[in-house]
């Protein structure tokens, strides 16, 4: 596991403006197709994190997808589009789902699971050192995408029978992985930027996310 290195000074309060996003933009209107706001409970807010998802993205030929066992990436094969796959209709495993895509290149999303090996639950330490150096981006997205929505965000160390890790360390890597899309020193996946702008259209009334909206102690 790497040392966190001191910070760069964060000299962006802000995070995904349209200007900066280079892939196919779509007026507010074309944006939400139905309102968030008046949406009370967990499959109702499903049922539109799918529909808004699927016309986001269509251009990638890719269907978000509610999944009765555990989540699964399965590449476009003959006439049928990508699916990104989520456990149990739950909102939280969309957005991890989607934060694993958004980070993958092209030839990953040829590949099924985005070309990953899974070490299932009750990994040794070493199994779980490397998962976790591989989590840390995509649970900063994932942290990202839940703050525009509204929603708390909880890490996941996924290993409830084997080494748990160190979880403090593992959110000060995710904590600094989010000061650095902010400050410019990493630069934010294109489709994971496209999401961020568009959920924050329907929910913020377009104002982009602060970076005084993440601070480390959100994570204990």
């Amino acid at each position: 596991m790497h040392l966190l290195q001191p910070q760069l000074e964060v000299t962006t309060s802000s995070l995904v403006s349209p200007h900066s996003i280079t892939a196919p933009m779509l007026t507010p209107d074309q944006v939400q197709r139905s309102s968030w706001q008046t949406l009370t409970t967990e499959p109702e807010q499903v049922d539109w994190l799918i529909l808004h998802f699927n016309h986001w993205f269509s251009h990638h030929n890719v269907m978000l997808v509610k999944g009765d066992f555990e989540p699964e990436y399965f590449p476009a094969i003959n006439q049928q589009p990508a699916k990104i796959q989520f456990a149990h209709g739950f909102f939280n495993s969309a957005l991890h789902e989607i934060s694993h895509w958004s980070i993958s290149g092209e030839k990953r999303r040829l590949l099924p699971d985005l070309g990953y090996w899974y070490a299932p639950d009750g990994r040794t330490a070493e199994q779980q050192a490397l998962f976790e150096q591989v989590e840390i981006k995509p649970q900063a997205i994932e942290w990202l995408f839940a703050t525009a929505f509204g929603r708390k965000f909880r890490v996941s160390l996924d290993n409830l029978t084997g080494d748990s890790g160190n979880g403090t360390q593992f959110k000060d890597h995710v904590f600094a992985q989010v000061q650095r899309y902010f400050s410019g020193e990493a630069t934010l996946p294109r489709d994971a930027a496209l999401f961020i702008h568009y959920i924050c259209v329907c929910t913020r009334h377009g104002l982009p996310l602060q970076l005084n909206e993440f601070k480390r102690e959100l994570l204990d």
